[in-house]
């Protein structure tokens, strides 16, 4: 009977991280190997987030890359979590807040579609707009609450960088995200002024669902991200994982069936939502007689 793993995303996750510390280390496969007395193979497994991994391997690798005690002791526990089913990360758990597990996962994605159904998509959010609208997690003194901001923000800079190239990314928004007023009527202004020019972008796609489509698919689902990854260097392209947050925590889901159901569901939004020049036009209409910008 073949074992059941479990969700890929956190051992995927666990990889790249010890993968990257073991780059600033400049250490090869082989080196690891002889240093630990285990198999180049073993070391490769983890790294390629092909199996669960014991906490003891992973917090032997981060001692011998000299990683920061904050750091070990998230991805030992991260390496604790590897056989989850439908991986949960809640957030103030084992796994540090600061070790933003999300924004690897967006870095190394080719392609990212959001349906955001409340707010602005956070890639695509003013400094007004973010400061506004959140994180609001219970109980975060405000210094914590300004370097999550801050975090969100640095994030932005993934549509805009060179190398490696950006992702595509396509976002569907719900009519009632551009009328909803976050931080008042100058803040929503500049927001929608910024969500119209962002669409201008080649690899950006900004598209609207108008209220008038009623109750649809995306109502059910929520908002949620789907990631898509490259091919590189191996056979099997990784699977997509979609992403989905909460008030206490973040859903993470690559299964085949739950993949098909995201999947269903965007074609849907996909079918309903204005196109991008019409989008555009609404955007700058609720910009100019809603918020007055």
């Amino acid at each position: 009977m073949t074992e059941d793993l479990g969700s890929t995303v956190p051992r995927r996750q666990l990889g790249r991280a010890l993968r990257d510390l073991r780059t600033e280390a400049c250490m090869t496969l082989d080196a690891v190997g002889e240093a630990l007395q285990c198999s180049r193979q073993k070391v490769w497994r983890i790294e390629s987030g092909n199996g669960s991994s014991r906490a003891v391997d992973v917090r032997a690798m981060c001692e011998l890359y000299r990683a920061r005690p904050e750091l070990t002791g998230a991805l030992t526990a991260l390496a604790g979590e590897t056989r989850e089913k439908g991986w949960w990360h809640a957030y103030g758990g084992a796994v540090s807040d600061w070790f933003d597990l999300y924004a690897g996962l967006e870095s190394a994605a080719c392609r990212l579609r959001e349906h955001a159904e409340a707010l602005v998509p956070a890639l695509l959010q003013t400094r007004a707009y973010v400061s506004a609208a959140g994180p609001r997690r219970p109980g975060t003194p405000a210094e914590e609450r300004e370097r999550l901001i801050d975090v969100r923000l640095k994030r932005r800079a993934l549509l805009r960088r060179r190398l490696p190239r950006p992702p595509r990314f396509e976002a569907v928004l719900s009519e009632a995200a551009l009328l909803r007023v976050v931080g008042g009527a100058a803040t929503m202004a500049e927001q929608l002024g910024h969500l119209a020019e962002a669409g201008r972008l080649p690899h950006v796609s900004v598209r609207v669902v108008p209220l008038a489509a009623g109750l649809h698919a995306g109502d059910v689902s929520g908002s949620f991200v789907l990631l898509d990854f490259p091919l590189g260097m191996r056979v099997d392209p990784e699977l997509s994982v979609v992403y989905r947050e909460s008030l206490t925590g973040a859903l993470y889901l690559d299964r085949p069936a739950e993949l098909a159901a995201y999947e269903g569901v965007w074609a849907s939004l996909d079918a309903l939502a204005l196109d991008e020049e019409e989008s555009r036009r609404l955007i700058v209409k609720v910009m100019e007689e809603v918020h007055h910008g």
